[in-house]
């Protein structure tokens, strides 16, 4: 088992950084996110315990970064739409066993579209261009702040070179119109992993003036595809919900306290629209 003790980019594969190679620990973006509402710290610690178990939505999501960013599981398409059988369910077993992801025939051949589609999209294909930088960078420092150690996995991180260094993050979604993008930034903490990674960029001075911007596609056709960077205000609110973060984790492990959702007793309302409600009835 590798162990990281210095700060700086590392290759290693995403079951070893995701199982924390830092002795004592670290915090990732993913990580900090779970530790706010609603979510909380002693979620936070079970997962880190426990570990996350398999999810088969991640399943186009780590197939579509293999195919895109040239890096990741192996990718065996299973000969059948159908996977009832004993037979079918023992083979896709057995891939994932081995650390690959099976698909379906019509997933294998929609994940290798979605990465023709980037391809041809003039941005995407010249910030993953495959001569321009490595796939799966992990990045570990230590907050100047607090003295605990933070890590980010990179989808992409180009090689130096002169001018401004522009990091991209690949998305798979339902939706990457300008509106769904606002609506999933929010939903999955996009505006807190944007700062994080940037935070991680220059504490180890990879690059000037970095950038970090989103790639997202759609998963189903024509898989479109919507480069976007999140605006100052996004940024600035990330930022200072990463920083609750960081002082909450750093607290817990001064303490060895994990909390739930509340220690105390907590005065708790009815939903709004049902008070709004019963205080037009009664009005």
């Amino acid at each position: 088992m590798i162990e990281i003790t210095e700060p700086g980019v590392y290759e290693m594969d995403a079951e070893t950084y995701h199982a924390d190679p830092v002795p004592g620990g670290s915090l990732s973006s993913s990580g900090a996110r779970k530790l706010l509402s609603p979510s909380c710290p002693a979620l936070f610690k079970y997962e880190q315990d426990n570990g996350q178990g398999h999810k088969q939505v991640w399943d186009i999501g780590h197939a579509a970064h293999k195919l895109v960013l040239g890096n990741g599981p192996e990718l065996v398409r299973i000969d059948s739409d159908e996977w009832r059988t004993n037979k079918i369910k023992a083979e896709v077993s057995e891939v994932r066993e081995a650390g690959g992801v099976p698909l379906k025939p019509a997933q294998h051949d929609m994940v290798t579209e979605m990465a023709e589609a980037i391809r041809n999209h003039k941005a995407a294909s010249a910030l993953f261009n495959p001569l321009g930088g490595r796939a799966e960078q992990s990045l570990f420092w230590q907050d100047a702040a607090t003295g605990i150690q933070r890590r980010a996995r990179l989808d992409w991180l180009p090689f130096p070179h002169a001018g401004r260094l522009i990091v991209p993050d690949y998305k798979t979604t339902k939706d990457a119109s300008p509106e769904g993008i606002q609506r999933a930034s929010h939903q999955f903490g996009y505006h807190q992993q944007a700062p994080w990674y940037l935070d991680g960029i220059t504490a180890l001075d990879l690059g000037p003036d970095p950038a970090f911007v989103f790639v997202f596609q759609e998963k189903t056709p024509p898989y479109l595809v919507t480069v976007v960077e999140l605006d100052v205000i996004a940024m600035k609110y990330g930022r200072y919900l990463n920083q609750q973060a960081i002082d909450i984790y750093a607290e817990c492990m001064r303490t060895g306290h994990w909390p739930g959702y509340s220690d105390e007793i907590e005065l708790i309302p009815l939903p709004g629209y049902i008070e709004n409600r019963f205080l037009q009835e009664i009005s």
